[in-house]
């Protein structure tokens, strides 16, 4: 299960992507998300694709890998698209069954449904791929330091995200144990009715709250044990500098900004 899901996985490899300051690759991926939703027509989607695999090259990831780790999210897609095509009315009507139709602006809006969340994810995973645990934890804290002066705890919150991300491996594997050992013992997860399947998982949900919440538990009193009290008076062994890498993905970002803004308006 740890091959399929690529959320908070890292793959240390000497590529353009991995050398970026992880402040950049966070301001990145979120001002990419927003021009996602900006985007409002197929040739601003196709930019963005566009966009997104040159990015995959750079990181010197196998594409194949990317859409292996999509698969277990697939079934999640397809039904937000297949929602957004039965129940969006306008346009030229295909197709009418009461409630249910298949129109011209349903399938356009289960295409754009569509892009929109397979870009966010790819992009997402391309930060979390290339991006260290660690380097991320230090990215969101610097990015949400000017909030500390308002009494924002931002060290903690990143702290939260790293750890969030780092333990989603760890509980999946330990969910794939926990299915296989109720196999050994007779349990059918893919058998029977929806009802019998939901009571199924129920075997699997109890032992892992408890794995997780013990797990919680060791860490925290493994840091306590290290003398761990938030940011008061800790310095940093890792420092962030920009270099010219940063300024030209900064820069690249704003030219897909007017690109972006330009086919939206003019297209």
């Amino acid at each position: 299960m740890n091959d399929k899901i690529l959320i908070g996985r890292y793959i240390q490899i000497d590529s353009w992507v991995h050398s970026l300051d992880p402040r950049t690759k966070l301001i990145a991926t979120f001002y990419f998300i927003l021009l996602v939703f900006f985007a409002n027509n197929i040739l601003g989607y196709g930019t963005l694709f566009l966009v997104l695999l040159f990015g995959i090259k750079l990181s010197r990831l196998d594409l194949k890998f990317f859409f292996k780790g999509l698969k277990p999210m697939i079934w999640i897609i397809l039904f937000t698209v297949v929602f957004q095509i039965l129940f969006t009315s306008g346009g030229q009507t295909y197709f009418n069954w009461g409630p249910i139709s298949i129109t011209s602006l349903g399938l356009l809006g289960g295409f754009y449904i569509f892009m929109r969340l397979f870009l966010i994810i790819m992009m997402s995973t391309i930060l979390t791929l290339t991006t260290a645990p660690l380097e991320l934890t230090d990215g969101i804290e610097h990015l949400l330091r000017p909030l500390t002066h308002l009494g924002f705890p931002s060290h903690e919150v990143a702290l939260m995200l790293s750890i969030a991300l780092r333990y989603v491996p760890t509980l999946l594997d330990e969910a794939q144990t926990i299915m296989n050992a109720q196999r050994s013992r007779g349990v059918e997860f893919d058998e029977g009715s929806m009802m019998d399947r939901m009571k199924a998982i129920v075997p699997i949900l109890v032992p892992l709250f408890v794995s997780a919440f013990n797990r919680a538990e060791e860490l925290a009193t493994a840091m306590e044990s290290r003398g761990y009290h938030g940011a008061e008076g800790r310095t940093k062994y890792r420092y962030l500098d920009y270099d010219r890498n940063d300024v030209i993905v900064l820069c690249v970002m704003i030219l897909i900004t007017i690109i972006i803004i330009g086919i939206r308006f003019y297209f």
